[in-house]
């Protein structure tokens, strides 16, 4: 069956089917692959936002804590002026409902004496009841005014963020409390109660003529009571006297600050428990994707590299190498006049010493194949395996590119105009930006992997340590000249291209190759990134453009966050190329 996808051609002896299971292979290991990266993506995602979620609720959870004691503090003197404006203005009111009131813990006519300390201990505490829980009522909605306040501003994200937290936990014994901590927290308000126990003190005298009228009634000379409409509104009134607003008041804020510090403590200890849970679960996750990284990822690009350079080989057949044009750290570029249908070509040979360099070249080809074209990336046209390299004793890989007259650092050499230099600049960062688009980091930005055509429009080159962010291992890679001080901690993001950008930038200002100054007086690498790291940099030449100079400054910033977005860049590089085309038209 598979002699049956073969079709003799003029020239190239053999054109391959479509349909062949050779070239569904390639697709089958380039969709893999693809899996395996976006998994890592994935797992990167839930690595970096879960402890920024778990901190996020913490710190907001401490300011609802500070604002709610604040509000506990400073509400203290509202809450006795509404005290005392609630006994002024409602206490005719509250006395005619504790007239009519209706007992419910005994029977009792209005005309019947009742001679039990017992039931009129009882029907006292009905009347008392309905006092407080009246006054509860008019404070609690004072205090939930204030906490309603908080909802917008801390409650809803913060409640919406530990709910999810507590979704991806799948250990059932604590998934709830840090949510039920909470809603505890924001339930004080509406369970605060002035009840026997906070009142005891503000009643007592009240208290103290209950007990007098309570022990009257075991004495035969004192007439038994009547608990009717009369007895009623006295025994409310004198609870309504005994009060002492500012006292209450007091009792009240206490009451409030001790339930919000409990909701407070139980919410630390539910996050922390949720934490714990999340530091394994990460520590698991971070293993797996170091396994896709190191493992899965490699072997399926080096199959995807393989079956490709296959198929291109029997399409294509094997391009003829002619005079040499370039030299890099781990291969070699050859001009090609021509091959697969197309007209010149350049093609870098590439012997990989050991496992790592495979899965490097691997992963390159797969990245500069595989994303859309861009006019400021060059464009991979295919690859070949030379099996017979070095008499077959390991193999070369030759990847075919487009050909492009020089790179970058020849260009300077031979000089360029500096408006050509700075559209050159402009063409550099829009190819940073496709690739950051692209979730991809190049992390060698330098001169000689910019490559310039006929017209000087540049394009990026060799994207041999181009990687996804989420497939980054923390190996330090790239130019020790360009390479940001972070990339030593093995802690790093895309900004590292900014500021090997930054480096780049003072180049082209510069229009020359020569290294900064300051940078001449290192004899080693070691040297060079220890004084980078404690913040040298490239001196400003007199010639400098003030607005250049200062986007070189942002770009290498020592901190990470500190460097411009690319986004920014691109506009700024291009109003100032407008400025200068101006000055030359004049």
């Amino acid at each position: 069956m598979a002699t049956a996808c073969f079709f003799p051609v003029l020239g190239s002896g053999l054109l391959w089917h479509p349909d062949s299971p050779s070239t569904v292979a390639p697709l089958i290991h380039s969709q893999c692959l693809r899996h395996f990266i976006l998994i890592a993506f994935d797992m990167a995602r839930v690595l970096q936002i879960t402890p920024r979620r778990i901190q996020y609720a913490k710190e907001k959870e401490v300011d609802l804590f500070k604002n709610l004691m604040m509000i506990a503090n400073e509400k203290q003197e509202e809450i006795t002026y509404i005290i005392n404006k609630i006994l002024q203005d409602e206490k005719g009111h509250l006395l005619e409902k504790a007239s009519n009131y209706c007992f419910k813990s005994i029977s009792v006519s209005d005309s019947e004496e009742v001679k039990s300390a017992q039931v009129v201990n009882m029907a006292t505490v009905e009347i008392q009841n309905l006092v407080l829980n009246w006054l509860n009522s008019c404070v609690a909605n004072k205090l939930v005014q204030s906490i309603n306040c908080l909802q917008d501003s801390i409650v809803g994200t913060l409640q919406r963020c530990v709910e999810s937290l507590e979704k991806n936990c799948h250990d059932q014994e604590h998934s709830l409390q840090a949510s039920d901590a909470i809603k505890q927290i924001l339930n004080v308000a509406y369970n605060v109660e002035v009840n026997a126990s906070t009142s005891a003190s503000l009643l007592h005298s009240f208290l103290e003529r209950l007990r007098t009228l309570l022990h009257g009634l075991q004495l035969p000379w004192v007439a038994a009571p009547r608990l009717n409409a009369v007895w009623r509104k006295k025994v409310a009134t004198d609870i309504l006297n005994s009060m002492n607003p500012s006292r209450l008041a007091k009792s009240i804020s206490a009451q409030f600050r001790e339930r919000v510090r409990a909701s407070h403590q139980s919410f630390q200890v539910a996050i922390k428990t949720l934490e714990n849970h999340y530091s394994g679960h990460l520590e698991r996750t971070e293993k797996q994707r170091v396994t896709i990284r190191k493992v899965y990822a490699p072997r399926m690009a080096r199959l995807a590299l393989e079956s490709t350079s296959m198929c291109d080989m029997v399409q294509y057949g094997m391009p003829v190498l002619g005079k040499e044009i370039g030299r890099g750290q781990y291969g070699v570029v050859f001009a090609c006049e021509s091959w697969s249908g197309a007209g010149p070509c350049a093609v870098k040979s590439v012997v990989p010493p050991d496992e790592k360099h495979w899965n490097d070249l691997a992963m390159e080809f797969y990245y500069t194949r595989t994303i859309t074209e861009h006019k400021h990336i060059v464009k991979l046209r295919g690859s070949v395996m030379d099996h017979m390299y070095g008499g077959g004793s390991q193999p070369a890989v030759l990847l075919v590119m487009d050909r492009l007259c020089r790179d970058l650092y020849c260009g300077l050499r031979t000089g360029l105009k500096w408006l050509t230099r700075l559209q050159i600049a402009i063409d550099v960062v829009e190819g940073m930006r496709y690739l950051h688009s692209q979730g991809l980091v190049h992390r060698d930005i330098k001169l000689k992997n910019v490559l310039l055509d006929e017209e000087n429009r540049a394009k990026l080159t060799d994207l041999g340590f181009c990687i996804p962010e989420a497939m980054m291992s923390g190996s330090i890679v790239g130019t020790p000249v360009h390479m940001a001080p972070e990339l030593l901690s093995g802690h790093y993001d895309s900004s590292v291209d900014v500021y090997a950008f930054g480096i780049l930038f003072w180049y082209i200002c510069a229009g020359h190759v020569h290294l900064p100054c300051l940078f001449e007086q290192f004899h080693n690498k070691e040297q060079l990134w220890t004084s980078v790291r404690k913040g040298i940099r490239p001196e400003r030449l007199p010639h400098f453009d003030e607005q250049c100079w200062q986007l070189m400054e942002q770009c290498w910033s020592g901190e990470p966050r500190q460097r411009p977005l690319l986004g920014y860049v691109l506009p700024l590089l291009q109003s100032i190329r407008a400025k200068y085309s101006k000055k030359c038209s004049i």
